[in-house]
């Protein structure tokens, strides 16, 4: 049920809470038009369509694991899956109600204004768009990349260790 694309967008949409997580905080309660703000802007890089897919990915991951042992259930356990969903894409209100906060308590409301503007630009648009490919690339790069990280930092402790008269 997942697909390439949808783990590339909650990704970055991961990777967008992060990066708020860091950035300093303002004195103030968000304002309304604050709060829409932020509302626009996680709907413009897709934040709801990635949780969306955390629910459906989950789901997925569940049907698989019951179907492994149990292939005679996939039928009635899709359409029990199917059923329930609704219940459970109801509570991802509350994840983007406190990530919306979150996002406007830690911009002012003209550089979220500002931000929702360049997310509905064309431009942003097409960012958006290329964003999710440039992040599939990084992950390609990043993979190989830290496989031999990941070796060169073990040889090199090793090394140091070594002189200090240590090995493992």
């Amino acid at each position: 049920m997942s697909s390439f694309p949808s783990k590339i967008k909650a990704s970055l949409g991961a990777l967008v809470l992060l990066a708020l997580a860091n950035a300093p905080a303002s004195a103030q309660e968000p304002t309304p038009a604050a709060l829409n703000y932020a509302k626009q802007i996680f709907l413009d890089i897709g934040v709801k369509a990635s949780l969306d897919q955390v629910i459906a990915g989950m789901a997925s991951e569940l049907e698989h694991n019951v179907t492994a042992t149990r292939p005679e259930l996939r039928d009635a356990l899709r359409e029990t899956l199917i059923a329930i969903a609704p219940e459970f894409l109801k509570t991802e209100q509350g994840v983007l109600d406190g990530g919306e906060k979150f996002l406007a308590s830690r911009m002012t409301e003209q550089e979220l204004k500002e931000t929702a503007a360049f997310y509905e630009s064309a431009t942003g648009k097409k960012f958006v768009e290329a964003q999710g490919a440039t992040m599939g690339e990084l992950a390609s790069l990043v993979r190989p990349w830290r496989e031999q990280l990941s070796t060169d930092i073990l040889a090199r402790a090793r090394e140091e260790m070594k002189k200090k008269g240590y090995s493992f």
